[in-house]
């Protein structure tokens, strides 16, 4: 089994690269959405993380907004949830490999691989890219997304450059979506993975 580690930063394509590799066969596991659903409506997390930070709490539920703004302007409560979130992300990546094990290989989307020194754990990396113009102008569009959080984002975040240097693969998404598709085919190609699924 070949373990392909996904990255990038925000605003690079990563989800629409992930669901490219799920459509050619690829089991992909998602940390973001992941932790989505373990801070979300009856998840895993929440009470560990209310517990820690009462004020992300609104009706019980975690307000991630809330969340995001109290960890970020602090490395020490950043680093507080992250040590509450990575070990059941961890635990629920365990569970995805196993119940995957005859896939000829796996595909992790992870957004901070490289900051966590998780890369060791792949057999090859491929990194998203496009440049810088086309990423702000990405993220800016979210839903409350705001120059000073970007740049909070970014901050954390390895520059572009950094990843596409250590990366086995280099996918350009400013294309259009069908020359990002022959990007990601040429990839499964050279994996030896192509009509494996």
């Amino acid at each position: 089994m070949i373990r392909i580690a996904l990255t990038g930063s925000i605003g690079m394509g990563k989800s629409t690269v992930a669901d490219m590799f799920a459509k050619a066969g690829i089991p992909v596991f998602d940390a973001d959405a992941e932790v989505r659903r373990m801070q979300g409506p009856g998840g895993s997390l929440v009470a560990a993380i209310g517990a820690a930070f009462p004020a992300a709490l609104v009706d019980g539920q975690l307000d991630r907004d809330r969340l995001a703004a109290i960890v970020l302007a602090d490395p020490a409560k950043l680093a507080m949830l992250e040590s509450i979130v990575h070990p059941a992300v961890a635990l629920a990546r365990d569970e995805f490999i196993g119940r995957n094990r005859a896939s000829p290989a796996l595909l992790f989307d992870i957004p901070l691989l490289f900051e966590t020194g998780g890369e060791r754990q792949f057999d090859k990396v491929v990194v998203v890219s496009a440049p810088a113009e086309v990423q702000r102008q990405r993220v800016l569009e979210r839903p409350g997304m705001t120059e000073a959080k970007l740049a909070s984002i970014l901050a954390r975040q390895r520059p572009d450059a950094d990843k596409q240097a250590r990366a086995d693969f280099v996918i350009d998404t400013a294309t259009d979506l069908s020359t990002t598709e022959d990007q990601v085919e040429d990839i499964i190609a050279c994996l030896g993975l192509a009509g494996r699924d």
